[in-house]
């Protein structure tokens, strides 16, 4: 009788147990983007290996804790690196993406750490179809873009009838001056009812000497009309010291032969507003297949006129592009293959 009692405890304390692991998680996640790029920016052609073309490579560990209540305690971890030398895309940081742990419930999320921007997470995707990705987009290389910042604290709202937004502000530390206070703040709101996707947003970003202020407004709206959507999208940025001061225009449109498929085109224009007329336009595109819910091929292309004493290059994701002479045309290609995991 006590065995059978010493084995009934036994498995009850399993199953309590088993109860308590099955409220939390853990995940490994990455992703790797390895190609090969053409770039030819007029003073002579260039062939390289890159990692990043379509998205930046990484790995990561991200979890969640239930803790009652509606309650969820969230964490995630980042690093980026490098898929063609294995090399850290920042070997001073541990985790260079991101480093937060936050809260979720009904009332929606909070953030604390190294994290992505509403701008980033938020506006992209509703800019153009690659989402201000590749070389093929026009926004990805005329604009000047806070990806993540350290030591930010972010609000996610929840979504009611469509309507969500993202709130930021970001701390000063030891490699700022001053070194207290707030220098960053980023604010974005999207809208979605059925095939129709509204997004605007608005950053503001002091540099690290405290000198001078880049102040950014976004607005993508894009419409989906069987297999096929469309976008229109905006930005304008000025700094402060009136060393940056252009407007971007884009529009851009996607085609899906299959659900394994898309097929992007995009033209953009930049106007330089220092009436220097700096201007430059580009056209893009970007075609993606998937091999499987893991693995895509892609293939990206884009021309960059600039004009005047204006220098745009052609950035991968997760890459710079090459050097341009003021006023020279660039141009490139570039074909890849992404594994999530």
């Amino acid at each position: 009788m006590k065995k059978l009692v010493t084995l009934a405890s036994g498995i009850a304390s399993a199953c309590v147990f088993s109860t308590a692991y099955a409220q939390s998680s853990v995940t490994l996640y990455g992703i790797i983007d390895n190609g090969l790029e053409y770039q030819n920016a007029g003073a002579g052609a260039v062939t390289r290996a890159v990692s990043g073309g379509l998205f930046a490579s990484r790995y990561g560990l991200k979890g969640t804790e239930d803790i009652g209540g509606g309650l969820q305690i969230n964490f995630q971890l980042e690093q980026g690196f490098s898929g063609v030398t294995g090399a850290a895309s920042n070997s001073a940081a541990a985790f260079n993406r991101q480093a937060w742990i936050g809260v979720s419930g009904g009332f929606g999320e909070a953030r604390f750490g190294l994290q992505n921007t509403p701008q980033y997470v938020f506006i992209n995707p509703e800019l153009d179809p690659v989402a201000v990705m590749s070389i093929g987009s026009p926004m990805n290389n005329f604009n000047s873009l806070t990806v993540r910042v350290n030591n930010a604290i972010s609000y996610f709202t929840p979504t009611v009838y469509g309507l969500a937004a993202q709130f930021m502000v970001a701390m000063r530390d030891s490699t700022t001056k001053p070194t207290n206070g707030l220098h960053f703040y980023n604010a974005a709101v999207r809208y979605v009812n059925g095939p129709f996707r509204a997004a605007a947003g608005y950053e503001q970003a002091d540099n690290a000497a405290g000198t001078s202020t880049l102040k950014i407004f976004n607005a993508g709206a894009s419409m989906g009309v069987g297999s096929a959507r469309f976008y229109l999208a905006y930005h304008t940025e000025r700094q402060t010291d009136n060393s940056v001061k252009r407007d971007v225009y884009e529009v851009s449109g996607s085609y899906s032969f299959s659900p394994a498929d898309q097929l992007s085109l995009m033209y953009g224009y930049a106007h330089d507003r220092k009436g220097q007329g700096n201007n430059a336009q580009q056209v893009g595109l970007t075609y993606s297949y998937s091999l499987s819910k893991r693995t895509t091929l892609y293939g990206s292309a884009g021309f960059i006129q600039n004009r005047n004493q204006a220098k745009f290059t052609l950035n991968g994701t997760g890459y710079t592009g090459i050097a341009v002479a003021p006023g020279a045309d660039t141009r490139g290609v570039v074909v890849g293959m992404v594994h999530r995991f």
